[in-house]
């Protein structure tokens, strides 16, 4: 054993004792003689670094919510035909707990169409029962990505359960569970760290799918911005204190709309890719889902703002559609499409979220301003078919019980509705009209009249069978950290509208003096879902955004008053004299239109796990596909927040499979065919990437199936072993 000297080159250690005091005399010498020669004549330590603020407490954590991949209507495109059927990319919920060692509070940003009212009670009723009074309904922000291709199933009113066939534990609860555990795992991750701010501008992303309404607003408005969508993106880059990443936090406005209509796999969309690419760098060798670095991106005032950034156009003819109405001479609304970047809807997706990530690493990494100062949280609910607001000096305006416009049904040309509905549309159909009347009563003079000029199509707030159809007890919420300040928004916010917002917000907290160099930001689909809110202005010319602002012309006008007066009580820090407001409610009997799955079946001479379809090579050569015989993935329980598929690599120095890609993982889908007589088929595809290694693979499917009534049995299914070589494979 060899033992190392305690000090360089052989000295001994009385040499090195003389050496160190001879430095420390000389250092002394020299810093008195500066000292005299400046006429400086005290002999303290000068500053030479500004003091360091004292660091927050800072946990992150993710958790798959997929949930079931089949069956269950995708929540979006209010399209009840369109159910899930597989998986693109897995959905996950990400959690970020910031404490100031007074105040604590909790932003999470869940892969989901929007947050429902019934998905926060329950998972404010979980913390509740974990945590007691930690984490509560003013201190947690729930907000959506808004992808429009995960599962729906788990709203509470009327409306939103006609369109998703009900409420369904299986939908809700996989949803609940993961977003309590993303806040267990940052919760028990918290530890002091540090938060720093970054803000630039992304191009080429984004458009706006209604300008017609956006030119309603005031002239002088308008021209005090660029452009008539937000191109801002705010980055919070979380460290520890050694300055190591642990996460990011981004907000970006733009719809998660990139996958369309007809898509039928489960998918986190653009924004659910720009997080992935993120964490794959960060987290490197890890695979989708693993690794402490966690990378949200949030939505924001997206409203009015599509990623299919080649704008609609008219199929038959390739022209653009009409600028009011959105449709076209042949086919109506049915035929303008908007489309975006790519080839199809799966490239458009990568071209879109590939921008936001590439634009937030940059920020992530030249982020340098810190954020510091003490935590705040603000709550109310409101009802909000009830606010009175003062227009101007000697007229005041009420906001409406809830309803939805003609043009709600034309929907928008990034799906445009099935019937002869358009958008621009300020008068009734007698036809449509003289069917709502039959069938769901014809709307009040009264909110006729506070709707104005809406033709009413659905007078939800006056339908109550068998539950209320929309929400009258609405969240609002804002939350500071420092110099940000986050608005949690219940509900899709139209480019103006947030602008308006946000500087109405900004305006009250800096009244006070104390948030001199306040970030002002939005978080959508927050909360609860209570469809769009558009401006007075944007309101007027009644396209789909209009339409479908259902509390009325002056919603935006309430959410102002409101959010003003949650800001100037964090401004006077008297937010404990703000009232709680009247609780929403938790209805107990919900209704379920989709009916369990039946017995899992198999084709003759077949096993759960068979493969029908072994690999061949594709035209393209870098395709690998198999088919297994399958069960119904409704069916697979605690699989579902694992993995329905694996890619594995053979290790011949050790004789074991890696697994290399998962059902998470970007180049990997999951098809699930359902066909007759309880049988059904999965098909796996993987998109070799140009780095995969070459070497021999195999592809595995996982599943449940339902034996009988309450018995269900795993399987797994292997396909041949083949090899690829250069991205290409061979059997």
């Amino acid at each position: 054993m060899v033992r190392r000297k305690s000090a360089c080159c052989g000295a001994s250690a009385l040499e090195v004792t003389l050496s160190v005091l001879f430095i420390l005399m000389t250092a002394v010498s020299v810093t008195l003689i500066t000292l005299m020669a400046t006429g400086k004549t005290h002999t303290g330590p000068e500053p030479t670094l500004p003091p360091k603020h004292e660091p927050y407490l800072i946990g992150v954590g993710r958790a798959d919510c997929t949930g079931p991949p089949a069956d269950i209507p995708l929540m979006g495109y209010a399209n009840p035909q369109q159910t899930a059927a597989g998986i693109h990319t897995r959905l996950y919920s990400r959690a970020f707990i910031i404490d100031d060692g007074r105040r604590r509070v909790v932003f999470v940003t869940v892969d989901v169409g929007m947050i429902s009212q019934r998905l926060r009670l329950e998972v404010l009723r979980a913390l509740q029962l974990k945590y007691g009074n930690l984490y509560r309904q003013d201190n947690v922000v729930l907000s959506g990505t808004h992808t429009h291709s995960g599962p729906g199933g788990y709203f509470q009113y009327t409306l939103f359960m006609i369109t998703s066939k009900g409420f369904m534990k299986d939908a809700i609860e996989p949803l609940v569970n993961g977003i309590v555990k993303s806040i267990d795992i940052a919760h028990s991750r918290v530890r002091p760290g540090r938060i720093f701010r970054s803000r630039g501008e992304l191009e080429d992303s984004s458009l706006n799918r209604s300008p017609h309404s956006y030119l309603n607003n005031p002239e002088g408005e308008r021209h005090r911005y660029k452009w008539n969508t937000d191109k801002q993106v705010l980055v919070l880059k979380f460290t520890d204190l050694d300055g190591d990443g642990i996460g990011m936090l981004s907000w970006f406005a733009v719809h998660a709309v990139s996958m369309n209509y007809t898509n039928r796999m489960v998918s986190s969309d653009n924004m659910g890719y720009a997080s992935y690419l993120l964490e794959q760098d960060k987290n490197r060798g890890q695979l989708p889902g693993q690794g402490g670095f966690v990378a949200g991106f949030s939505s924001s005032n997206l409203g009015d703002v599509s990623p299919n950034t080649k704008g609609p156009r008219c199929m038959s003819t390739g022209l653009p559609c009409d600028y009011l109405n959105s449709s076209c001479p042949v086919g109506g609304t049915k035929e303008c499409k908007a489309f975006g970047p790519g080839n199809d809807m799966f490239e458009s997706t990568r071209i879109i979220g590939h921008n936001i990530y590439m634009k937030a690493q940059e920020l992530y990494g030249t982020a340098a301003e810190e954020v510091t100062g003490l935590l705040h949280s603000a709550h109310q609910w409101v009802n909000m078919t009830d606010v009175t607001v003062q227009i101007n000096a000697t007229h005041t305006a009420s906001t409406c019980k809830p309803a939805l416009g003609h043009s709600f049904a034309a929907g928008t040309t990034d799906g445009g509705g099935d019937l002869n509905f358009t958008q621009g549309a300020v008068e009734g159909d007698p036809f449509w009209d003289g069917i709502r009347d039959a069938v769901l009563g014809e709307p009040s003079n009264q909110t006729q009249a506070c709707h104005h000029p809406k033709p009413i199509l659905f007078s939800t707030g006056e339908m109550n069978w068998p539950l209320p159809w929309h929400p009258q007890i609405v969240d609002v919420q804002i939350i500071t950290v420092g110099s940000v300040s986050v608005v949690a928004v219940p509900g899709e916010m139209t480019t103006m509208s947030g602008r308006r917002l946000r500087e109405a917000v900004k305006q009250e907290l800096q009244s006070e003096g104390a948030f001199k160099d306040s970030e002002v930001v939005i978080a959508g689909l927050s909360n609860i879902y209570t469809h769009y809110i558009t401006t007075f202005e944007e309101y007027q010319v009644q396209r789909y955004e209009g339409a479908s602002t259902i509390y009325g012309p002056h919603t935006l006008s309430a959410y102002l008053q409101k959010y003003r007066g949650l800001a100037r009580a964090i401004a006077q820090d008297r937010v404990s004299e703000l009232p709680v407001g009247p609780e929403p409610p938790f209805f107990e009997k919900l209704f379920n239109l989709l009916a369990p799955p039946n017995a899992d079946r198999t084709p003759v001479n077949t096993s759960f796990g068979d493969v029908l379809e072994q690999v061949f090579p594709r035209l393209q050569g870098d395709v690998v596909s198999v088919t297994f015989v399958a069960g119904n993935p409704r069916n697979s329980g605690d699989i579902r927040d694992t993995t329905f598929v694996t890619v594995e690599i053979h290790d011949n120095r050790t004789n074991t499979w890696e697994v290399v890609y998962t059902d998470a993982s970007w180049e990997t889908r999951f098809h699930w065919l359902k066909g007759s007589f309880q049988r059904s088929n999965a098909t796996v595809d993987w998109f070799i990437p140009p780095a995969a290694p070459s070497g021999s693979y195999r592809i595995k499917h996982f599943g449940r199936y339902k034996e009988k009534k309450n018995v269900f049995k795993p399987y797994e299914g292997t396909s041949d072993v083949f090899t690829v070589t250069d991205s290409f494979y061979y059997q």
